[in-house]
């Protein structure tokens, strides 16, 4: 049974059904480029999220619109492509024990001269934000900064804009809400963004983890990974570790999710706590 949807007032396009072979192309597509492994069970998410795409092309087939994006004619749908199939949901303060971590084991006693800290999966900011609070809260004027990526750039315009709905707000204490945030007023009210002096020391660009790293990265004395790996099967989760700790600074910490794990990875980290690494000191 096909898929009709409705392209305009005079034409209503029927999509087939999204077959196991067209499916397994996008798996392949999206594992290849940023080695996310797809499982069976997202065959519908993946037809529910590309239908649009194929009705702005007038196409009836996923194979059709595979096509498409295989020729190498299309490098903007491509990516388009990747941020519908890698957008991932986030909040502030996520996880608070990682947190409550970073300030009392991390921060409080650093005496470096410019604290660097990678959000390697940012999503659309929140993490790079509620780490900024806390570093703004701690660290006084002491130099530091946060630099967030993702390979999704869609979501990464959000978080370059730092303007959030109030509704996200649930593990936000009132006084970093009151001190580092600016609530909407008029039209933009129900919404706040993110000061300025939070932002300003807060960058995003987009980084593909599964292909080299620019060399201009430098290192970090942190770096959160977190709710991403448990897309990556175990070869392509080493490959991306590996490369990501490459950054990371003798004796730095490396997060992960409580959800997630480092079994059958070989590192250069000793585990602190459960999704808490040090890196090892040569």
């Amino acid at each position: 049974m096909c898929i009709c949807l409705l392209q305009s007032r005079e034409i209503a396009i029927c999509i087939d059904p999204i077959s196991i072979e067209e499916f397994s192309h996008f798996r392949r597509l999206i594992y290849d480029y940023a080695g996310i492994a797809l499982t069976p069970e997202k065959k519908i998410m993946v037809a529910s999220r590309l239908a649009k795409r194929l009705l702005h092309y007038g196409l009836q087939t996923y194979g059709q619109y595979y096509q498409l994006l295989n020729t190498g004619q299309y490098p903007y749908e491509f990516q388009l492509m990747v941020n519908i199939l890698t957008t991932n949901e986030t909040y502030f303060f996520r996880e608070p024990k990682h947190f409550d971590f970073l300030q009392e084991r991390i921060i409080k006693p650093w005496h470096g001269d410019n604290f660097r800290l990678w959000s390697a999966a940012s999503s659309t900011g929140e993490e790079s934000y509620s780490i900024g609070m806390l570093l703004a809260e701690n660290l006084g004027m002491k130099k530091w900064e946060v630099f967030g990526s993702d390979v999704n750039t869609e979501v990464l315009e959000t978080a370059q804009k730092g303007v959030y709905l109030m509704d996200r707000l649930d593990n936000m204490s009132q006084h970093y809400l009151d001190k580092y945030c600016l609530k909407g007023v008029r039209s933009q009210e129900g919404y706040f963004r993110v000061d300025e002096n939070i932002r300003k020391h807060i960058s995003f660009k987009q980084i593909n983890l599964k292909a080299p790293l620019p060399k201009s990265l430098g290192q970090f004395d942190v770096i959160f990974l977190r709710n991403v790996l448990i897309y990556f099967d175990t070869e392509t989760k080493q490959d991306i570790v590996q490369r990501v700790i490459s950054t990371l600074k003798p004796g730095g910490y490396f997060f992960i999710s409580h959800s997630e794990t480092l079994h059958s990875i070989k590192t250069e980290l000793s585990m602190v706590i459960p999704s808490i690494y040090q890196k090892l000191c040569k």
